[in-house]
């Protein structure tokens, strides 16, 4: 099976402190690789390092067979940004642009990134914003949206740019709890439709009913990892056991 991700040996400090301790894994085209763990244990690290928002101290990652960075040495600019098109991340706190319109955010980074023309980035805008049930909101600004729709709106940003793989960082981690819901339905469908996608997240449920394979990062190493029923309802790992005993499922 494709190998879209390969991730060797990944370390990486702040001032002299290593919060992701030499970790390996992979990520399989069309599959969903969950990652949990408690706060500070290195999971949204990882995926600020693949999505190039942080450098890394040492290691490998390969991203559709391109080496972003092989034994800490990165590829040139102009490869790291044609594999960063590769990829799509969708943040907590949605980063829309306040001043744009729901159409805007989700156009101008295909007119500009792209080099789209703004009839034909529209066109695409508008199509995602119906698959996201957000059409009668295109003409509206973030401000105007409830925390929901505003993920939404960042999740057909980020599949505007047409990505091979897609990055959420606790997507739902903002929002009131009756709005998760309506985010993770998204997610799932966008699973079932094959989308390769790396998900840190802090719901159990979600992470074990969506994920094709999961891990535990606890202290920033991988602590435990397996198919998500073997992981969440069947840890083996002490410290995977403390960590899942304070979710219900």
């Amino acid at each position: 099976m494709e190998e879209i991700i390969k991730v060797t040996r990944l370390r990486k400090s702040f001032d002299g402190n290593e919060i992701i301790k030499g970790i390996d894994f992979s990520l399989h085209k069309g599959k969903v690789l969950g990652i949990i763990g408690p706060s500070g244990s290195g999971k949204s690290t990882v995926l600020r390092c693949l999505s190039q928002l942080e450098t890394v101290t040492d290691g490998t990652i390969e991203i559709c067979h391109k080496n972003l960075v092989k034994d800490g040495i990165y590829c040139s600019k102009q490869e790291a940004r044609e594999i960063a098109l590769k990829t799509g991340l969708v943040f907590q706190n949605f980063n829309l642009f306040p001043h744009m319109s729901v159409l805007q955010n989700v156009a101008d980074a295909q007119i500009h990134v792209l080099k789209k023309s703004k009839e034909e980035a529209y066109e695409t805008a508008k199509k995602l914003l119906a698959r996201m049930n957000l059409s009668e909101r295109a003409d509206f600004y973030p401000c105007q949206l409830s925390g929901g729709q505003q993920q939404r709106v960042s999740i057909a940003r980020a599949l505007a740019l047409n990505p091979e793989v897609l990055f959420f960082d606790e997507p739902t981690s903002a929002l009131d709890p009756e709005l998760t819901g309506e985010i993770l339905a998204v997610i799932r469908d966008l699973a079932s439709t094959k989308m390769s996608m790396v998900i840190v997240t802090h719901e159990m449920a979600f992470a074990r009913d969506t994920s094709d394979y999961i891990f535990f990062m606890d202290g920033g190493v991988i602590v435990e990892e397996g198919k998500p029923e073997s992981v969440i309802s069947n840890p083996q790992n002490d410290r995977t056991k403390a960590f899942l005993s304070r979710f219900s499922s």
